[in-house]
């Protein structure tokens, strides 16, 4: 009988990033316990076809509910002796917040309150959870770096995500609980979210309906494709906490180093479609940026590795999944 390695919890695992890294955190022999509350900020379709697929692996459980709920979340931590813990339930989307603020402090304030709770209790050894390159907010510093000022958040998602690395702040420096924060920035590829310019720019160019393109075109993204990322959080996890000081805390930027124009990006989308876009230029939205662009260095000096795919080479990727997942000749 195969042998599995310690448990990990992995929150959000219906999600993106969530289902590709439980995918390799079960394809290298840990047994993951994978929670999520199946929201319907967009298509519970995709995020059951994910879930279908960790299911078929014998080392891998899931739970169906929120952060939210302090109850639940003690009960599983009770139940089973995880070795790390992996937060990447959030309330995601920078525009979604100026509509529906509540759903954000709820899932991303008081849930990750919960969840630092629950691993001060259990004395977890490693706790990685996801923040975001929206932090850096209108920084004019060129790349972003993590040793940049922060405390001007333009959308209350960024508001909610540098709070939730004050807050790891805190219980590393009052109870030494170790923890890694991950600033992802612009992650794309097969099974992303629908609302992600990439997806929904594909699902309009296939239709013959016009992408809202803004800010006029002028606006640069740090694309960091999933293999990437993923391959990044697993070196973290194999590499342990950040404990050279007193507070064993750490951050880090997860991207490619490699801003692409938006113009550009469209014009790969369109030759991988095999259609042209119909384009409707509008004004910057609030809380956007006109650029993001991640200073990897640390990352790279820490776990030897740097990103290494392309847009073509990404897009191209994602196309192909695209068509397949959509049967679209």
């Amino acid at each position: 009988m195969q042998q599995f390695k310690k448990y990990v919890l992995v929150t959000g695992c219906a999600g993106f990033i969530g289902y590709h890294l439980s995918k390799r955190l079960l394809d290298e022999g840990y047994s993951v316990i994978g929670i999520d509350n199946i929201n319907d900020y967009y298509s519970t379709t995709l995020k059951d076809d994910r879930l279908s697929l960790l299911k078929k692996y014998q080392n891998f459980l899931f739970i169906k509910g929120s952060i939210e709920n302090l109850e639940l979340l003690e009960s599983i931590f009770d139940q089973y002796d995880f070795e790390l813990v992996i937060h990447l339930a959030a309330q995601a989307g920078v525009r979604y917040s100026l509509e529906n603020p509540h759903v954000y402090i709820q899932a991303n304030v008081v849930g990750f309150a919960n969840i630092l709770e629950c691993c001060k209790m259990h004395q977890i050894s490693h706790l990685i959870y996801a923040s975001s390159s929206s932090v850096y907010g209108e920084n004019k510093q060129i790349p972003f770096s993590v040793s940049d000022r922060v405390d001007q958040p333009i959308s209350l998602y960024a508001a909610t995500k540098k709070a939730n690395e004050l807050m790891a702040y805190t219980y590393c420096h009052l109870y030494k609980l170790p923890t890694t924060g991950l600033r992802f920035f612009t992650v794309y590829g097969p099974w992303g979210r629908p609302d992600m310019a990439y997806f929904t720019f594909s699902n309009a160019i296939i239709n013959q309906q016009p992408i809202q393109v803004y800010n006029y075109g002028n606006m640069k993204r740090d694309f960091t494709y999933i293999d990437d990322v993923i391959e990044s959080i697993f070196r973290l996890i194999k590499k342990g906490p950040h404990t050279k000081t007193p507070t064993p805390y750490k951050i880090y930027n997860i991207g490619n180093h490699q801003p692409v124009q938006l113009h550009y990006f469209i014009q790969i989308l369109e030759e991988q479609l095999g259609k042209e876009a119909i384009k409707k230029f509008l004004p910057m939205q609030p809380g956007d940026v006109p650029e993001t662009f991640a200073d990897i260095e640390e990352l790279v000096k820490d776990i030897n590795y740097r990103p290494t795919t392309k847009i073509e080479d990404g897009l191209n990727k994602f196309s192909e999944w695209f068509k397949e997942y959509y049967n679209i000749s």
